[in-house]
């Protein structure tokens, strides 16, 4: 079956809804700045934005601040009572998101929210389902040169193995049509994420476009969790997908209920 191309995205109501899903675990230091740039960052014309904040079970005071701000109305927060991974933070997101548009945002401050409008417009435009930001179209600052390597082989292995043509498979920014993701059942609980929903949406014959955006990396020592393991995790999963037949993924309903896929936990 082939993706589906729909030009342009139709608004509902007058405006589109961007979903900006973040998913935190021990971001105390960082997570106000992050929700700061989030919620002040500039969209396409039309476009309004939802913001979905799922907290994996933090133990550093994280979770609070997630309550406070749901709180006040500014988020969507969701708090699981232990840390399950990255991958299981991003699926409750996006069980939880009611957006036309779901776009990914790391818990740090490593990309820049300032590049939203960029990223979303080729989807409001109806030229692409899928975009990626990718670091390598810029100039990525300070990625380590393990983390350069990983990056290198895990695209090229999308590439090989999907007809991708990308140049940074693993970056945070993601963004999809709410009606991709709808169409895929994700498994994933850690890091192996983008290497899963990159399968699944080329495995359904979606083209991934790329735009350029800004990346500052940060190191262990300011709180980066990626480790050498999940490098290995992600090139399994994208070996591993590449030979599923695509009926084991695919959801079983055209249209689908986001809420009703939400994991145990505890809004906030």
């Amino acid at each position: 079956m082939r993706g589906e191309f729909f030009s342009p995205l139709e608004r509902s109501g007058g405006a589109l809804k961007v979903s900006v899903i973040i998913p935190v675990y021990n971001e105390f230091r960082a997570f106000d700045q992050v929700l700061e740039r989030v919620r002040h960052a500039a969209l396409p014309e039309s476009c309004v934005k939802e913001i979905v904040v799922v907290d994996d079970g933090s133990t550093d005071g994280t979770a609070g601040r997630v309550s406070d701000y749901a709180r006040q109305g500014l988020v969507i927060g969701h708090r699981s009572a232990t840390n399950s991974g990255k991958g299981t933070a991003v699926r409750v997101g996006i069980a939880l998101a009611s957006g036309d548009i779901i776009l990914i945002q790391d818990g740090d401050l490593e990309y820049d929210p300032n590049d939203y409008a960029r990223i979303i417009e080729p989807i409001v435009r109806g030229d692409a389902d899928v975009v990626y930001g990718s670091r390598f179209l810029g100039r990525p600052k300070g990625m380590a040169f393990r983390n350069l390597i990983a990056n290198r082989i895990l695209t090229a292995t999308a590439n090989l193995l999907y007809g991708a043509r990308l140049t940074d498979e693993a970056t945070g920014y993601k963004a999809f049509r709410a009606t991709v993701l709808d169409r895929i059942t994700l498994t994933c609980r850690g890091f192996e994420f983008c290497a899963e929903v990159t399968a699944k949406v080329r495995r359904l014959g979606y083209k991934i476009h790329e735009v350029p955006v800004t990346y500052n990396a940060r190191g262990i020592a300011e709180g980066k969790k990626i480790r050498a393991r999940h490098g290995f995790e992600a090139l399994w999963t994208l070996i591993k997908f590449r030979f599923i037949p695509r009926k084991g993924f695919m959801a079983h309903a055209k249209v689908v209920d986001r809420a009703a896929r939400a994991l145990d936990g505890e809004s906030c």
